[in-house]
């Protein structure tokens, strides 16, 4: 029992340190727009063009994006590179060494990231939907940007042009008999191409793509889910009425 108990301890010791890096802030609600396929095309577009540079989603196939309604043609046409092909899966031509290189560590593959970043804080697009709007300029870091879901991140803001730079403005406030600085706001620096709500929809839109990429075939399944759910409680009726029926005599 003392071992166990020890066991159990050292268990809690490694995985409340790493929720609580996770949940620094509180997680904003991801918005659900995974029927929605124009948002699911636009969001292909900006994983296309933003994130796939460095991030991988290896066990993602092109040709799967005609399942958000496009075609071969719009896909060769706008989110492959010349040397791809529809049939190719969503690799990146940079090798982990040099991702340790040039960002301390190689970036994850992004095919499952909705899912796995999920946590008790939230849902894992929630996480991602709150990390890619609490971005800040951060001259001491040395990518010259820091994070507020990911503190000390290493890697740069990406969607900078879009939203332009910002810093967060703090406040004092006594909580457990301390003062700590809590963000209460944000400062534009300088201006983006988007504006504050242009942006939120673009980074849902994205947020949805991941989502839908992690598993492409969930609503399907939820759908299926509902038809199964209705047998059973038909069947279960059936059966009890057999069962009444079958015992009748003998009662």
């Amino acid at each position: 029992m003392k071992k166990f108990l020890i066991s159990l301890c050292l268990v809690l010791g490694i995985a409340l340190p790493a929720f609580a890096a996770t949940d620094m802030i509180p997680l904003d609600k991801a918005p659900n727009k995974l029927n929605d396929l124009s948002a699911l095309q636009n969001g292909a577009k900006i994983f296309v063009n933003y994130c796939l540079n460095c991030h991988a989603a290896a066990y993602m196939r092109f040709n799967r994006l005609k399942d958000i309604g496009l075609t071969d043609k719009q896909i060769k046409d706008n989110l492959l590179f010349t040397t791809d092909k529809v049939g190719d899966t969503m690799k990146i031509s940079m090798d982990a060494k040099q991702g340790k290189d040039w960002f301390g560590g190689n970036p994850p593959d992004l095919t499952v990231i909705a899912r796995s970043r999920s946590g008790p804080g939230g849902t894992g697009a929630d996480y991602i939907y709150t990390y890619l709007r609490t971005y800040y300029r951060d001259d001491t870091k040395a990518t010259g940007w820091n994070n507020l879901a990911f503190p000390n991140v290493g890697m740069p803001h990406v969607l900078w042009e879009l939203q332009g730079q910002r810093r967060p403005i703090y406040e004092a406030v006594e909580q457990h008999g301390h003062t700590i600085q809590v963000v209460k706001g944000w400062e534009q620096t300088t201006p983006g191409k988007m504006t504050t709500v242009e942006y939120d929809t673009a980074v849902a839109d994205l947020v949805n793509y991941l989502q839908w990429m992690s598993e492409p075939t969930q609503n399907t399944r939820v759908q299926i889910g509902v038809w199964v759910m209705l047998f059973l409680l038909i069947f279960m009726v059936i059966a009890w009425r057999l069962n009444a029926s079958y015992w009748k005599d003998i009662r």
